[in-house]
């Protein structure tokens, strides 16, 4: 997935947080001229550096940004990730919004990355969800591909996603699948909860059937009955316990909210001092 980056996000980030104008930042002569140096302090997945330097390069369009790492690496606590010189006022302002979008977009990655190791070898790949924080989805599901995961459905225009009340409104999985088959020519996806129900989902021949909550025994009894026929997905109370037996059951798909949905923003720190 490329970088989904927008200058426009960059404004709106910077916009929530200088508002009317950097007070603090004022207190330092305007042509003051300053070094920073960002440092990890703890093991990361690097992710958003497009957006680490735009934050930057709109604040300061002659700043220099030296990458030690590259997107996608996995590093070590204490490692310095980057090196950042120009006008003190513009690192100074745009220190918070740059190590925001860094730190989270870095969680993110590394999460992936946890994941997409914990089913290595399996031939299952692990995908995301749309549980993700507003305003970020596109630059979330780029991090989740950096962390080596992958998307599922970008939102509700690019796949049709048959879920229980959708089943419910439609009258039946047939009929629900009947339906969006003559509506669009997007992939088909349906969520069953039970072995009747997948029975039912196979007849209607979708792209992909969804397996909410299947026990280990169940996900190699549908991996058995469908014969490779239709790409299975498992979802529902899966983590980093138990992924791998999930996975070795056979399904094609295992789709994870907590790519996006249970970040904890990685720690960075950023170092500012004067120069000549």
């Amino acid at each position: 997935m490329t970088v989904p980056l927008d200058i426009i996000d960059i404004k709106y980030f910077l916009n929530e947080d200088i508002g009317s104008g950097d007070i603090t930042a004022a207190i330092i002569p305007e042509a003051a001229k300053a070094l920073a140096e960002v440092v990890t302090r703890e093991d990361m997945v690097v992710c958003g550096q497009a957006w680490f330097d735009a934050v930057f390069k709109h604040l300061d369009a002659n700043v220099i940004i030296s990458w030690l790492v590259a997107e996608g690496e996995a590093v070590k606590k204490d490692t310095m990730l980057c090196k950042v010189s120009g006008l003190a006022r513009g690192l100074l302002t745009g220190e918070r919004t740059a190590l925001n979008c860094l730190q989270l977009l870095s969680a993110t990655a590394t999460v992936s990355r946890q994941y997409a190791d914990a089913v290595a070898g399996t031939g299952c790949k692990v995908l995301d969800t749309r549980k993700t924080i507003p305003g970020l989805r596109n630059a979330q599901k780029y991090a989740v591909a950096c962390g080596g995961c992958y998307n599922h459905r970008i939102g509700l225009y690019d796949g049709v996603l048959i879920k229980e009340n959708h089943i419910m409104a439609a009258g039946s999985i047939t009929r629900a699948i009947a339906t969006a088959r003559k509506l669009t020519t997007v992939s088909v996806e349906v969520e069953v909860e039970s072995m009747p129900e997948l029975v039912e989902a196979l007849a209607a021949k979708p792209d992909r059937i969804m397996l909410d909550n299947f026990s280990l025994d169940e996900l190699r009894a549908a991996v058995k009955l469908t014969a490779g026929v239709i790409a299975l997905e498992a979802s529902g109370n899966i983590d980093l316990n138990n992924i791998k037996a999930v996975a070795e059951t056979g399904v094609d798909y295992i789709s994870i909210g907590a790519l996006t949905k249970h970040v904890n923003a990685v720690d960075l720190s950023m170092r500012i001092k004067l120069v000549s």
